[in-house]
């Protein structure tokens, strides 16, 4: 991963998906963090304030805009791979960094447990720390933390707006399934199971 630009002013875009409006935030020529969408623009833009104070929105250079429809694409349904977005993920600490690139390294419409994870960073048994850097992912969807979920055909969480019905609504149209396991839409808790 890049080194950090932390020395360079913080710019911000928003952009419409069939989710609703994201955010992609830059610093230099790299992505320092994304957002979801959000109850209300109001809530957006102060939700990007708390975690990135100053940013500026901006018109985005070339390599924002590419990850922007690139992530646009995804949201409606295509097979896409963000993995190679240029990304300044400096802040987080080594274990971080860890289970981000491992998440980065999960193909469009698989999940893995936070198990696997660990397992892969060379940490078995530290399920719980994976869940917890997950939870601090600076760039939800490039970094695709929504792909992590529970063993035992649990959810497991999600901290981006909309909770886990955000994280089983991205994954159904990521036509997600388990290894081996079949599809994964059947695993869903009762209360975001698709209707119908």
């Amino acid at each position: 991963m890049p080194a950090a630009t932390t020395n360079k002013p913080t710019r911000f875009v928003l952009f419409e998906t069939a989710l609703g409006r994201c955010a992609l935030l830059w610093r230099g020529g790299l992505v320092v963090g994304a957002a979801l969408p959000e109850r209300s623009e109001t809530a957006m833009r102060a939700g990007l304030a708390a975690r990135f104070p100053g940013a500026e929105e901006a018109e985005p250079p070339a390599m924002v805009r590419e990850a922007a429809a690139r992530i646009v694409r995804l949201l409606a349904g295509e097979r896409i791979d963000l993995s190679e977005v240029p990304l300044d993920l400096g802040a987080g600490s080594e274990l971080e960094r860890k289970v981000w690139a491992a998440a980065l390294r999960i193909p469009c419409g698989e999940v893995r447990t936070y198990g696997d994870i660990a397992r892969e960073i060379g940490a078995p048994g530290a399920a719980q720390a994976v869940g917890a850097a997950l939870g601090r992912n600076p760039v939800p969807i490039i970094v695709p933390c929504h792909r992590v979920v529970a063993g035992g055909g649990r959810s497991g969480g999600f901290s981006a707006p909309g909770g886990v019905s955000t994280k089983f609504r991205i994954l159904r149209i990521e036509g997600a399934a388990r290894r081996a396991e079949g599809a994964l839409p059947m695993d869903l808790p009762l209360a975001v199971r698709p209707r119908g």
